[in-house]
């Protein structure tokens, strides 16, 4: 019987221990499971648990996005200013600020402003008025800074510096800006996720600016502390849009049908009352110009006036030609080497612009000298803010890409396409009075690579090209002994330059019709400008989708001309 239980008591003892063996082998395994899951869990989610925070130095949010990563030099917090390096301002802000040594100061154009402002005195002078300010642009470890807390209406930017956070917020005020109340205490998460880190806490009731919404119904918000994060969709309420994003409206409706309406200095205004041309809508009258001695004259008066009246009565928009034809070169070059006498220029056509209720300004600066290419790019980007702030449309004319350093390579396209409103390019004179070899006046193909040129060479949008087009031609006469020579043939007149039972042959390269035929011992060439040719010219806006076309001149053209542009820019 003792046996019996011993035995009994062994083979207990063993299952207990096989029991225990199991339980432990089991929780072993549960462990490994437990600490694989966790080990890929952790692997999962550790993106969102990654803390990027910069908190050495004061973060700065430009429209809601975190820039401080991106910035050239650290934000300086001094007396109560804010100051931000010039070369973080051409990152963000203006790409073509700058040091104007002639005056000391730093110029900032954006938008509709123009400032200056210097070193010693605290005055910020914008669009040509002077106010006081609290602080002055200041120089540390060679960098320049300037008091972005005295420029937000320069820059058009709402401010503010949140020091519980030491964050700075810049908001567009052009931007549409929409905000929301939570509906309950809520941790603002780094990513879109319940288990990302939290990097900000807002209480039911506060607002948080709403930047953008997600499809799994997240919404990306902005705190009052400046903290950009995620918070669920459901818990905001009450959206109210706090500002309206400000569109630029139109500055033409349809395609641009312009004509260039050339008389010198020493004429009138053309009487063109009663006059309606059709398809039209801006007129280039030649108003403005500068003189030898320098001087900004303007040859309006009372048929000017008249000309105006006539062209609003019938709906045309008024962009008149600033030229640089009487100045010459040199000249020219000294105006747009001195920054004072650039603004004098640019404050006389602000001046004529509101006298005369214009619409726009056509700058027609031809013959400069290749090394003012960029000064004359300063003159632009310094009238274009100027013109915006009182409405007005810039446009600039333009040679073809491919010629003379004082025609051609005096332009910067890339730079002008970016600041003014519309280049105009005078597409003619391929071949013009200079030239030593008889050719067209515009051939087709050199038109269109050319524009190819503006466009993918150059970058200029294609909607701000205006394509020039001539209503004249040349008849070129070659003598016997080699001289060549050419005199200028209107449209209008072509037929009657054309003796009876001479035959015009097309080419379809040039699109356009060609003759030749002798005069004594001479031997004529024209290349003609007729409707055929200038519907091929003026297809090439629909193909490129240009801005429309410019005509040089009016009174030059064929009869049936302005019908067919308008027919062909409606397509």
């Amino acid at each position: 019987m003792e046996a019996k239980d011993n035995q009994k008591k062994e083979a207990n003892k063993v299952k207990a221990k096989r029991t225990k063996s199991f339980f432990i082998t089991i929780r072993r395994i549960v462990i490994v499971f437990l600490l694989l899951a966790t080990a890929i869990f952790t692997l999962e989610t550790a993106k969102y648990y990654v803390k990027d925070d910069i908190t050495s130095t004061t973060n700065l949010i430009i429209n809601n996005n975190n820039v401080t990563a991106r910035l050239k030099q650290e934000l300086i917090l001094k007396d109560e200013q804010i100051y931000i390096s010039v070369k973080d301002l051409k990152n963000f802000f203006d790409n073509y600020i700058y040091e104007e040594e002639q005056i000391n100061k730093i110029i900032t154009t954006y938008g509709k402003k123009i400032a200056e402002i210097g070193f010693d005195e605290k005055v910020i002078k914008i669009n040509g008025s002077s106010r006081k300010i609290n602080s002055t642009a200041i120089k540390e470890n060679n960098e320049i800074f300037l008091p972005i807390t005295e420029m937000t209406d320069v820059y058009d930017i709402e401010l503010k510096y949140i020091k519980e956070t030491n964050i700075v917020t810049m908001d567009s005020l052009k931007r549409e800006q929409v905000k929301a109340a939570v509906s309950k205490n809520v941790n603002v998460r780094d990513y879109s996720k319940t288990l990302s880190r939290t990097v900000d806490k807002v209480k039911k009731g506060e607002m948080v600016i709403v930047i953008s919404e997600t499809d799994d119904g997240w919404t990306k918000v902005r705190t009052e502390n400046g903290k950009i994060g995620f918070v669920k969709t459901k818990l905001l309420a009450n959206q109210i849009t706090v500002r309206e994003e400000l569109e630029e409206k139109a500055k033409i409706n349809g395609k641009i049908n312009m004509f260039w309406d050339y008389y010198s200095e020493y004429a009138k205004a053309p009487n063109r009352s009663g006059e309606k041309i059709e398809g039209v809508n801006v007129v280039s009258p030649a108003f403005f110009y500068i003189d030898s001695d320098g001087s900004f004259k303007q040859n309006v008066g009372t048929a000017g006036k008249q000309y105006i009246e006539w062209a609003h009565e019938n709906g045309y928009k008024v962009w008149p030609m600033v030229q640089n034809a009487e100045a010459g070169i040199k000249v020219t070059s000294t105006i747009l080497n001195d920054y004072t006498k650039r603004q004098e220029l640019i404050e006389k056509i602000v001046d004529v612009c509101v006298e005369y209720k214009l619409d726009g300004i056509n700058i027609d600066f031809e013959n400069m000298y290749e090394k003012d290419k960029n000064v004359f790019s300063r003159l632009i980007i310094e009238l274009v803010p100027r013109m915006k702030e009182i409405g007005i449309v810039t446009s600039v004319d333009l040679t073809a890409p491919d010629g003379s350093p004082n025609w051609s390579l005096c332009y910067d396209r890339f730079l002008l396409g970016n600041v003014a409103d519309y280049l105009a390019f005078m597409a003619y004179d391929q071949y013009g009075t200079s030239s030593d070899k008889a050719g067209t006046t515009a051939g087709f193909n050199w038109i269109e690579t050319n524009l190819v040129k503006f466009i993918e060479t150059y970058e200029v949008d294609s909607d701000k090209i205006i394509l020039g087009i001539p209503f004249y031609t040349r008849i070129w006469t070659e003598t016997s002994d080699g001289t060549i020579s050419s005199k200028v043939v209107n449209m209008k007149d072509v037929e009657k330059n054309i003796p009876a039972g001479v035959q015009k042959q097309w080419n379809d390269t040039l699109k356009q019709y060609y003759v030749e035929f002798k005069s004594g011992s001479n031997t004529k060439k024209m290349w003609i400008e007729d409707l055929e040719s200038i519907k091929a010219k003026v297809s090439l806006v629909s193909k490129y989708k240009l801005a429309g076309i410019a005509a040089w001149e009016k009174d030059r053209e064929a009869q049936g001309t302005w019908e067919l542009i308008k027919k062909e820019l409606e397509k």
